[in-house]
């Protein structure tokens, strides 16, 4: 029986120099925390590449779905399953002639490339090659050519503490590990944007609270759960999210009742910032991240955002700032929350929705605005009825 191993190629993380090491131990647990969940595997590190191994002897061990993990893990540049044999070529070519041909099937031409870590191997590279490629071409029975500069599938052989025959890698999550860049406040809103704009951060290494606000009973129970659904889509790529909810009915209620309309949407969003700010304090994030893309809506024009953000000490981040809803789009179909997104269950944005809201705001006047407000008393009250969900990757995950 052919043993098979799954092979992780660094990406950035190859550039970090002396702190390679550092950002190598935090890709290493988020590893080892999937494979917790999934069977039992060795998991190690040599040569810019982690081997994710199934346990001699373990009593579950689903591969397959280990692979599906790994290509969501951030740091990996590609990932793809190899066989592994002994370094001696008889047996190289006798396994590759075996658990190549699956692989090329579809395909009409390949070609093969060999990779000698080991220099006291005794053939050099382009000699592995030939006599692999040679094996594989017998075995497929003229199935398939070789084509050295066009081909459909390349098939590699890495000579390292072992011989690895693969063919067919995966493009991996890229990025740097998650947690490698500190802690985030994600805004979430239940729309498109905002869980695409966490995972980009994620991919930077953060790792991500969330924080919705919902506006109960003009909001539905079924709202607040379609975001929690969302949050549970994200620990796909961003592991164990703890999910901080705020109600904003009294404030929408006084927004409504004592300021102009066309300031309600301005005025909601900095009680937003300033409880985001608060939240993450307390819950030891560095920055806030919104899913703002520029122009999209009122709220999102330039003077618009230049008046939210005064309210926040810290920075706001907004990664999906220059992209277009049809990237934005495509995002989400990937990361598979499109489909939670669109669900038509209203978030506290939509409730009391101007019908002509300031795209051009000033400062002075959005300030004049929130004066007939009792802003400390709405602010402490939205607080006070803060409460936190924790959502899990793995449901038996603590």
């Amino acid at each position: 029986m052919i043993k098979e191993v799954i092979l992780c190629k660094y990406g950035e993380i190859i550039l970090k120099g002396a702190n390679k090491s550092t950002f190598e131990s935090i890709l290493l647990k988020e590893v080892k925390r999937r494979a917790r969940h999934v069977g039992g595997f060795t998991v190690r590190y040599a040569q810019s590449t982690v081997y994710v191994e199934p346990e001699e002897g373990a009593q579950f061990c689903d591969i397959d779905e280990m692979y599906e993990q790994l290509k969501k893990v951030f740091g990996f540049a590609c990932v793809t399953r190899a066989a592994v044999c002994e370094k001696d070529m008889d047996t190289v070519c006798a396994v590759a002639a075996q658990y190549i041909p699956p692989r090329l099937a579809g395909a009409k031409k390949f070609r093969c490339e060999a990779k000698r870590s080991d220099k006291s191997f005794p053939l050099k590279s382009p000699e592995i090659a030939a006599e692999v490629g040679g094996a594989v071409l017998e075995a497929m029975h003229g199935a398939v050519k070789v084509d050295l500069t066009e081909p459909d599938i390349t098939v590699r052989v890495e000579i390292r503490d072992k011989a690895y025959i693969h063919a067919g890698q995966e493009r991996g999550a890229g990025g740097i590990p998650l947690g490698s860049g500190g802690r985030g406040l994600l805004l979430l809103s239940g729309g498109i944007d905002s869980p695409v704009a966490g995972c980009m951060m994620a991919k930077r290494g953060l790792y991500i609270d969330a924080l919705h606000f919902e506006s109960f009973p003009y909001t539905s129970e079924r709202a607040k759960e379609k975001v929690l659904q969302l949050a549970k889509e994200m620990c796909e790529y961003c592991g164990r999210i703890r999910v901080h909810i705020i109600s904003l009915t009294h404030i929408q209620e006084e927004l409504r009742d004592k300021c102009d309309e066309d300031y309600f949407t301005l005025l909601l969003r900095r009680f937003m910032m300033e409880l985001a700010d608060m939240t993450a304090h307390e819950a030891g994030c560095q920055c806030l991240i919104t899913g703002e893309s520029l122009g999209q809506v009122a709220s999102q024009t330039m003077s618009a955002i230049g008046v939210t953000d005064p309210v926040s000490s810290l920075p706001v981040l907004r990664p999906c700032i220059g992209l277009d809803k049809e990237e934005i789009v495509e995002r989400a179909r990937n990361i598979g929350t499109f489909d939670t997104s669109i669900l038509p269950y209203e978030d506290c944005c939509t409730v009391f929705t101007p019908r002509h809201p300031r795209t051009r705001p000033e400062l002075e006047k959005v300030t004049a605005q929130e004066e007939k407000l009792d802003r400390p008393a709405l602010i402490k009250e939205a607080w006070e009825s803060k409460y936190t969900v924790v959502v899990r990757q793995f449901d038996d995950e603590r």
